[in-house]
């Protein structure tokens, strides 16, 4: 199977010439002249070549891959993968009373983890309701936006358990 790159020249038994303008995982968009532009499958064996230009590298998918997650997740919800910092792995969660007569509780720090992330990703949905909210006044907007930065600062302590820094709650930027 032959390969084109963008630019290539071909010539096809029924739109006649044509010039590859971009590349898809299993097919050509091709440019006619009479017949504007097709997707034609790259197993299609019956182009005559005018001009090949080699395709520059093979198409990088994670690139792609990373921008519809992005996109997915603000938009239906979805919550992005967010990592424990590697030393909590394993470890876990240990609340002890001051009672002596009662018993202290412990559980995976992943479960109380998850739980956090949750909570933040729930935050960044009722933001985004908020801004996209047609009932509410811009003012209104701004008093409920820095209700929920407060919010964040509160849960700036819960930052230890990031691995990444850019997953980080962030509260008030104080003003120096």
């Amino acid at each position: 199977m032959e390969l084109f790159g963008i630019g290539s020249r071909i010539k096809h038994p029924a739109y006649q010439e044509g010039v590859v303008i971009r590349l898809n995982p299993d097919s050509y968009d091709i440019c006619f002249m009479a017949y504007g532009v097709k997707s034609i499958s790259k197993e299609y064996d019956k182009f005559e070549t005018i001009e090949k230009i080699e395709p520059e590298t093979e198409i990088d998918y994670s690139e792609m891959e990373k921008s519809l997650v992005k996109i997915l997740q603000h938009w239906c919800g979805m919550s992005e993968r967010v990592e424990l910092g590697d030393k909590w792995k394993g470890g876990k969660l240990v609340l002890v009373p001051n009672n002596p007569s009662m018993q202290e509780k412990d559980m995976p720090i992943e479960t109380f983890f998850h739980k956090i992330v949750m909570l933040r990703d729930r935050l960044r949905i009722i933001e985004q309701r908020i801004n996209a909210h047609n009932g509410l006044s811009d003012e209104e907007k701004v008093d409920l936006q820095q209700y929920i930065t407060r919010i964040y600062g509160s849960l700036t302590s819960f930052n230890i358990l990031f691995k990444n820094k850019e997953h980080n709650f962030v509260g008030e930027k104080t003003k120096s």
